[in-house]
């Protein structure tokens, strides 16, 4: 094996490199993946551009990258059934598993939680966009070989949409309304139709995604760069049972939260921009909505990668362009426009 790995690494705002690095000895009770594909997320792009995501500053290099999937070439662990060859699909998340959130079943908000590519912890937890990444056992399930390794890293995402309906409750025969077409808006749609929603509609400020999401079986779209007439639309649709705020703006919150039925549910998926933001908390109460917060996911992981595996969810049928890891720095200024762009996949060198 190589004794160097190259990683894209984020410096500050817009200053990320293709660093190479010495490999580390491989600690006990971790396993060592060769990358093989990964997709570029909106909470990467933020990075990219902002040097931030929500509440979370970049403060020292980090290495992003959180769907990831790859082959196994090293192991110093006792536990598991892994080998060295198998291809997997990686969850990012590294729970504690005896916090008290994680006793209660839901170690997505595990107190001890590390999560890769992320700046939520100091020092940070380095990501995926590396040729050579370590994880723990637990966080690598296997795939067949009839699954292409950048499906295999999709399972992140869908994993997040999956976890946004079971917390949408009730969805079988429901009427659901997405704000934003983004990679995450689309899966939800996908998952919302697995889990027997009776209708869905799409909203977004850009047309090429709401194209995609018109061929990924959404029964209607808005464009609500449209201004009065797109609103007016909006206005005179039918009633909604679920929305689901995906775009990650306080607009999209206040129009889920308008556009939602009385008595109705509001998923908050997007992660919105850090600090306060006015919403119309009045409507929460006078509606009497039940607003909820969907964050990343539990078990849903594993649904995922079954889901695609057994070819039951189609999730490369978002994906718009790939590139060589690399030119991730390309591939992140294509992933920027989303006048041509919907999932961006960085693939093996």
């Amino acid at each position: 094996m190589t004794e160097t790995a190259l990683a894209a690494t984020l410096f500050g705002a817009e200053d990320l490199r293709l660093v190479e690095a010495p490999l580390s000895p491989l600690a006990r009770g971790m396993v060592r993946v060769h990358f093989g594909a990964g997709g570029i997320c909106g909470s990467d792009m933020h990075y990219y551009r902002h040097g931030r995501t929500g509440d979370f500053v970049v403060k020292s290099p980090l290495i992003l990258g959180h769907e990831i999937a790859g082959e196994i070439v090293d192991i110093a662990a006792d536990n598991g059934d892994l080998k060295i060859g198998d291809r997997v699909a990686v969850n990012p998340s590294r729970w504690c598993g005896h916090c008290a959130r994680c006793q209660e079943g839901r170690p997505n908000l595990c107190e001890n939680i590390y999560f890769m590519g992320s700046a939520s912890k100091t020092p940070h937890m380095q990501g995926g966009f590396a040729t050579y990444f370590d994880a723990i056992p637990t966080q690598c399930v296997k795939v067949s070989d009839n699954t292409s390794m950048a499906a295999a890293a999709l399972a992140e995402p869908l994993a997040v949409c999956l976890h946004a309906v079971s917390r949408a409750g009730q969805v079988e025969g429901r009427k659901v309304i997405v704000f934003g077409a983004g990679p995450i808006g689309l899966l939800t749609v996908l998952a919302a139709r697995l889990a027997g929603v009776s209708e869905v509609a799409v909203v977004d400020i850009a047309a090429a995604p709401l194209a995609f999401a018109q061929r990924l079986g959404a029964d209607y779209t808005v464009d609500l760069s449209g201004g009065e007439d797109a609103l007016k639309e909006l206005a005179a649709a039918k009633s909604f049972d679920l929305a689901f705020e995906v775009s990650g703006t306080a607009s999209g919150l206040a129009s889920a939260i308008s556009y939602v039925r009385r008595g109705g549910t509001v998923v908050q998926v997007g992660n919105l921009p850090g600090g306060q933001i006015p919403i119309p908390a009045n409507a929460v109460m006078a509606k009497e909505i039940d607003l909820k917060g969907s964050f990343r996911f539990g078990d849903e992981f594993e649904q995922a990668v079954r889901l695609i595996d057994n070819k039951k969810i189609d999730v490369l049928s978002i994906v718009t362009s790939e590139y060589p890891l690399s030119r991730a720095t390309e591939g992140f200024s294509v992933a920027l426009d989303r006048s041509q762009s919907v999932k961006v996949m960085l693939i093996a060198s």
